[in-house]
């Protein structure tokens, strides 16, 4: 089983998606809401190689980016291979 990550925030419709999608998949993924959390969302982009935006997923240790990247690997038919490790 994979290990997935998702840095979110609350209001965000590109999480609601991201997490749509991972949630279509029957994937379990541990959500970290850094809304309200400024020490949250600087360690998330520290993770993220500087990237500050949301959602930020990670899959097995490897970033992956955000939800358009996200939905591109699932449209290339990668999505399936990456999660299943």
């Amino acid at each position: 089983m994979s290990e997935v990550t998702i840095y979110t925030k609350s209001w965000c419709p590109y999480c609601q998606k991201a997490k749509a999608l991972l949630d279509s998949k029957q994937v379990t993924y541990e959500e970290i809401d850094v809304g309200h959390d400024p020490e949250g969302q600087a360690a998330m982009a520290q993770r993220a190689h500087g990237r500050s935006t949301v959602p930020q997923i990670f899959i097995n240790g490897t970033h992956v980016g955000g939800c358009d990247d996200l939905h591109a690997l699932n449209d290339a038919g990668k999505l399936d291979t990456l999660l299943a490790g």
